[in-house]
């Protein structure tokens, strides 16, 4: 294992650098902490997009933003929200076509704001500082009505962390977008979390490969104290 992943998932996604880290300094006052979807609906029992691992990452998520915060870094709190079935903002093309008919209208529905499934998961340490933003696609800079990239440029960030679930969908494609406009991206593997191993593994693979720094949690944080 290497630094908590399978020795062959991390030299057939490095062999181009020959090593898994990417950066060696990060500065925390550049930083945001993105964590993307730890809602109800993934977290609760029985949710409609229940993940069950997601639960597990939480102590790991919410000691990233702890740290994060006390070194001057910015948490954002990333949750996917859509229209009522019908509604100008519903996304027909994903709930039409990748939900099926029997839950679809229950399963959008827990996705509109102010919906309790909608809400972030409440063992997450969210507080009054840190920002909170709705997304309407699975990559958080996509098609949004907040425009993210301007929000975090704005606050002088140019390095984001990525946590959340899924791993391999909406953090994966939040981390390709993010790289893509020049953004250096962190996504700890042990702060990610998918609904199946697989899944997971294979988000970790692709985004290690060429558009994020992934090791764990406990490396991140230490690199928030360096100078």
């Amino acid at each position: 294992m290497s630094q908590g992943l399978p020795d062959h998932i991390v030299q057939n996604a490095t062999y181009r650098r020959g090593r898994l880290a990417v950066w060696d300094k990060l500065d925390p006052r550049a930083t945001a902490l993105l964590v993307i979807d730890m809602q109800n609906a993934w977290l609760a029992p029985g949710a409609p997009f229940e993940t069950p691992p997601a639960r597990e990452i939480v102590p790991a998520v919410n000691r990233l933003a702890g740290a994060l915060r006390a070194a001057g870094g910015a948490v954002v709190w990333i949750r996917h929200t859509t229209g009522a079935p019908g509604t100008a903002d519903y996304w027909s093309l994903f709930f039409d076509n990748f939900i099926h008919a029997d839950v679809r209208q229950k399963t959008a529905e827990a996705l509109v704001e102010d919906h309790p499934m909608h809400a972030l998961y409440p063992a997450l340490d969210v507080q009054p500082a840190d920002l909170v933003v709705n997304k309407n696609r699975f990559s958080a800079f996509v098609r949004n009505k907040t425009d993210l990239e301007a929000l975090l440029r704005g606050r002088g960030v140019d390095t984001l962390i990525i946590s959340g679930t899924a791993t391999n969908v909406c953090c994966e494609s939040t981390a390709r977008e993010a790289m893509m406009r020049d953004f250096r991206v962190f996504m700890p593997h042990d702060a990610v979390a998918a609904p199946h191993d697989d899944g997971h593994v294979a988000g970790l693979r692709t985004v290690m490969q060429a558009f994020a720094d992934v090791r764990p949690v406990d490396e991140v944080i230490s690199l928030m104290g360096e100078k």
